[in-house]
């Protein structure tokens, strides 16, 4: 193979039945494989880092076999990966490709900040308003009232 030849691409196996999750931030793909619990899994889990994006400039990108992601796993993504898209495989083919959306409530999937928070002392299951603006995302606790960023949301 002659040097204007080189290999531009590396492959990676198809899955047969799973989901990809794609346009994730290169920064925030290790959060997205640890608030998933993807890196305890005994499933197969492909992943790649800053990866050429037209769209973003550089992307990561995660393959995880026979795993089909719940609403709430979908909105922990769309809380850290805003513009990641979900492509769900059946038989080695694509079944159904959406883009993950910002939800307006969040309910079970952060910890409050506040530590006087009833959330932080009782059996109560957390719930959060999600208020986003151009520039950023933030959570604001439905019992205390307490915001806080995105960026310091503690994943349960």
């Amino acid at each position: 193979m002659e040097n204007n030849e080189q290999r531009k691409e590396l492959k990676v196996s198809a899955i047969e039945n799973g989901t990809v999750i794609d346009h994730i931030p290169a920064n925030s793909l290790f959060k997205v494989i640890k608030i998933l619990g993807l890196d305890n899994i005994e499933e197969q889990v492909l992943f790649g880092t800053n990866l050429e994006s037209k769209k973003y400039g550089r992307k990561g990108i995660v393959k995880v076999s026979n795993k089909f992601f719940e609403s709430d796993e979908v909105n922990k993504i769309a809380m850290v990966a805003p513009n990641a898209s979900l492509i769900e495989i059946r038989d080695f083919k694509v079944v159904h490709k959406s883009v993950v959306e910002i939800p307006d409530h969040v309910d079970k999937i952060v910890r409050c900040f506040n530590p006087n928070c009833i959330t932080n002392h009782e059996q109560v299951i957390t719930r959060f308003d999600v208020l986003k603006d151009e520039e950023t995302l933030k959570l604001r606790c439905y019992y205390c009232e307490k915001t806080t960023l995105r960026e310091n949301a503690v994943f349960i």
